[in-house]
């Protein structure tokens, strides 16, 4: 009897089956790499605290470290241990256990929805000269501009 939560594989395990499977996933790779962005280059600086990635067509991509899930308070030496797939589609620190495409970090996917949703809350937490100017002439005004849809109810 098979337990409920369980998965039952079909798959053929034989030499022709599995010389298939890879003829397939070979295929699958050359047509991503001809769609782009391939990298041929990644590597991490340290004294700019950069990954950067240089694609084929000679376009360069660099963000933080600590923009990306599993990356972040990484040592330097682990972050200089990153390596490319053979195709340049996808950045890998295995010592992280973190891997990107690089489509999607060109897309400025560095993580998960919800990873991405705390990398929002905590750029809005961050205190600038723009933010306190624009907070001090609010305040001159009388506080924060109500919104059209403002779901505060009014002070008294």
């Amino acid at each position: 009897m098979t337990k409920p939560w369980t998965k039952q594989w079909e798959f053929d395990f034989t030499e022709e089956a599995l010389a298939e499977e890879l003829k397939h996933a070979e295929n699958a790779a050359l047509a991503a790499a001809e769609k782009g962005p391939c990298a041929e280059k990644v590597s991490y600086n340290v004294e700019e605290h950069l990954i950067t990635i240089h694609l084929t067509n000679g376009a360069t991509f660099s963000f933080p470290p600590d923009l990306a899930q599993g990356l972040r308070g990484a040592n330097p030496e682990q972050l200089r241990d990153v390596w490319l797939d053979a195709d340049g589609l996808s950045v890998h620190w295995e010592s992280l256990d973190a891997d990107f495409s690089v489509l999607g970090l060109l897309h400025g996917i560095f993580g998960t929805r919800k990873w991405m949703s705390e990398l929002g809350r905590q750029g809005g937490k961050i205190s600038t000269e723009a933010k306190r100017e624009a907070a001090r002439k609010n305040g001159k005004k009388g506080g924060r501009p109500k919104g059209s849809k403002s779901s505060a109810s009014p002070s008294s």
